[in-house]
């Protein structure tokens, strides 16, 4: 038993190359044994059998969540779009209210410029409030010889002319005004047309389709009918005669 254990101690040490380039070859060589921190540092191994199952269903949930957050993602990006796109709206009908309720004030301040009664400190005010309503985006319209819109004038009297050539705004009652394509208010016109002698062409057939006098048939003796014709008949002027005749 001592020779033996002496045997074993005399053994001499293992060597392993574990250079992974060959030194012979100069290729890189695969080691046929992995030492424990090889093993360690080795990934692990995708699970098999059922578990294949498990993961793919794993890759779907995450599909679907991925697509729920994208759809949630684009919903919040029109709402954003549509609030702000609500908001100009809302603003700008406050602002068209607002500027509508002003407009009595700017019918008086025309009023009064043309009379010339627009001095002092009343033309001065007057000015800074159209410059603020201009600023705000008012805009007036409706000026003599402008060609008539229905879509944006009022046409509270109309007339024919020679001195036209299309349906013309010749008199301004009121003027109009606009905010960003809105019409506030229609301008009120006095529109004339061409054809001066439409009115004489339109009586002309109401006086050829009037009826015709009937002839006055109250006077005694013979009267004329119809053309050709002589009243009474010559048959009835021959019964008197021979009623005459009868008597004698």
């Amino acid at each position: 038993m001592a020779e033996k254990g002496y045997e074993d101690e005399q053994e001499g040490p293992v060597i392993r190359d574990r250079r992974r380039i060959d030194p012979d070859t100069g290729d890189v060589r695969e080691s046929a044994e992995a030492g424990p921190d090889d093993r360690a540092g080795a990934p692990a191994e995708p699970p098999a059998g059922g578990d294949s199952a498990e993961l793919e269903e794993l890759r779907t949930q995450v599909g679907e969540r991925t697509a729920d957050l994208q759809r949630l993602q684009a919903e919040y990006t029109n709402y954003r779009r549509r609030v702000e796109r609500d908001r100009v709206v809302v603003q700008e009908l406050a602002v068209a209210k607002v500027l509508a309720d002003l407009l009595p004030v700017l019918d008086d301040i025309g009023r009064a410029r043309e009379h010339e009664e627009l001095t002092g400190g009343f033309k001065s005010v007057a000015e800074s409030l159209e410059a603020t309503v201009t600023k705000l985006g008012l805009n007036r319209f409706g000026e003599v010889g402008d060609p008539f819109d229905p879509n944006v004038h009022e046409a509270l009297m109309h007339k024919y002319s020679d001195e036209v050539t299309e349906p013309t705004c010749v008199e301004i009652f009121q003027p109009g005004y606009t905010m960003a394509e809105r019409v506030i208010r229609p301008a009120r016109v006095v529109v004339a047309e061409p054809g001066g002698d439409a009115p004489a062409a339109e009586a002309a057939p109401e006086a050829a389709d009037a009826p015709e006098t009937a002839p006055d048939d109250s006077g005694a003796g013979p009267q004329e009918g119809q053309e050709g014709e002589v009243w009474p008949p010559e048959g009835a002027a021959g019964g008197s005669d021979a009623a005459g005749g009868a008597e004698k």
